[in-house]
């Protein structure tokens, strides 16, 4: 058997039928499209969290009152069950802490618009109120003016550092730094423009504000709403570990758990959070690709119903190519190259769409496109798989054909 010839009668085939064999090749594509599309836009998710995470630095972690992602409504119900860390508590935990680690205390809003004079930015903005540790602590970069300082915060000085999509969209001139901007009729002088940071989670990090954190437990927050979350970050990578186990006997002991009680807040270092994430997407991942592998399966019985056809229509052939003496495995095999092929191109097709729809999504979010090719073996893996396995029955009937029955078919 020569199978060059085969792949090339294969070919031949399906040219032969053209539109049949695009309608088949569209059904196939759009099932590979669905499963690169999740496959390459959780790696692109995940890539640009673990690159953020990894910008902070191996030597810090948070305290917080509930986990970063909660799974569950039971989780959720056990996390809004406990008090909040309130700005007495995370004081005390950070003078506790002392010389041994940097800590820093902050809280945020969401949904506010910044105002200065005609200019004013979409009510997306995240407010947060922080303390002079922050900047420092979760490694953020001022790119013009000064961060926030200990001063502004005993003076209760209104002032604020702002993001880089803040600073564009309120002075698209330049020159940020002394003017003003309002937030909820409260009126700051910008000390501080950040450096451009990115997205995560296709949510910008450049569309924040950063206040004293006194001035934003008076205007914004007040003792009942505030709830702190503490980043801590060690010395060095060598007194991580022993400031993190530090850090849960002092919050312990400042939240008044009893020994025999679990801890009442969540401690996660970037690993912790990673793995969660992790966890997550893969979930998400894998559940969305089991979802679009049944738009594979439909269309592998498209395939079967278009071969069924293509082996009735062809059953002259089939009789005259046995009588000269092919071989019944020849005839099985074309016919089930013809399926793989379909299968194959229309793979192919939905991979390039595709890679290229979330390329365009990931350039206009600004996340790092990451192409999976775990995810590219496996669409392709599985279009074979889709081209066989619905590929056989109409392949083995054709190989079974009584040559001389065939010649006599109209």
């Amino acid at each position: 058997m020569n199978y060059w010839e085969t792949i090339i009668s294969a070919i031949t085939s399906i040219r032969a039928n053209l539109l049949r064999s695009i309608l088949t090749l569209l059904s196939i594509a759009l099932g590979t499209f669905a499963i690169i599309s999740v496959g390459v836009a959780t790696s692109t998710l995940e890539n640009s969290v673990v690159g953020a995470l990894d910008e902070i630095g191996g030597n810090s972690f948070v305290i917080q009152r509930t986990p970063s992602i909660q799974m569950g409504s039971s989780s959720w119900r056990k996390y809004q069950r406990r008090p909040i860390i309130s700005l007495m508590q995370a004081e005390e935990f950070k003078r506790r802490m002392g010389a041994d680690a940097m800590v820093a205390i902050s809280d945020r809003d969401f949904g506010k618009t910044i105002k200065s004079g005609n200019f004013s930015t979409n009510p997306d903005v995240t407010v947060f109120g922080v303390d002079e540790s922050y900047f420092v602590v979760r490694n953020k970069n001022v790119a013009a003016g000064r961060p926030l300082q200990a001063e502004d915060a005993f003076a209760s000085r209104n002032v604020a550092v702002i993001g880089n999509d803040v600073a564009v969209k309120l002075f698209p001139q330049g020159n940020a730094v002394g003017q003003q901007v309002t937030i909820d009729n409260l009126r700051l002088e910008v000390v501080g423009v950040l450096a451009a940071q990115g997205a995560v989670l296709g949510r910008s990090q450049d569309n924040e504000v950063y206040i004293p954190l006194n001035v934003y437990v008076r205007r914004f927050a007040g003792e009942s709403y505030f709830t702190a979350t503490l980043s801590v970050k060690s010395l060095d990578e060598a007194s991580f570990a022993s400031v993190f186990d530090e850090s849960i006997g002092v919050m312990r002991s400042v939240r008044g758990c009893k020994p025999w009680d679990e801890n009442d807040f969540e401690i996660e270092d970037n690993s912790s959070i990673k793995d969660q994430f992790t966890t997550f997407i893969d979930f998400v991942a894998y559940f969305a690709a089991f979802i679009a592998s049944f738009s594979l399966a439909a269309a592998g019985v498209g395939i079967m119903n278009i071969m069924l056809i293509s082996v009735k229509e062809r059953t002259r052939e089939i009789g005259l190519r046995k009588a000269i003496g092919a071989k019944s495995t020849s005839i099985l095999f074309q016919f089930l190259l013809e399926a793989v092929t379909l299968c194959q191109l229309g793979g192919i097709i939905g991979l390039a769409v595709g890679l290229a729809v979330v390329g365009v999504i990931a350039l206009l979010t600004s996340l790092s496109f990451v192409i999976p090719w775990t995810w590219v073996v496996v669409s392709i893996l599985f279009c074979t798989f889709v081209g066989l396995a619905f590929g056989a029955y109409p392949a083995w009937k054709a190989a079974k054909l009584d040559p001389i029955d065939a010649l006599r078919y109209e």
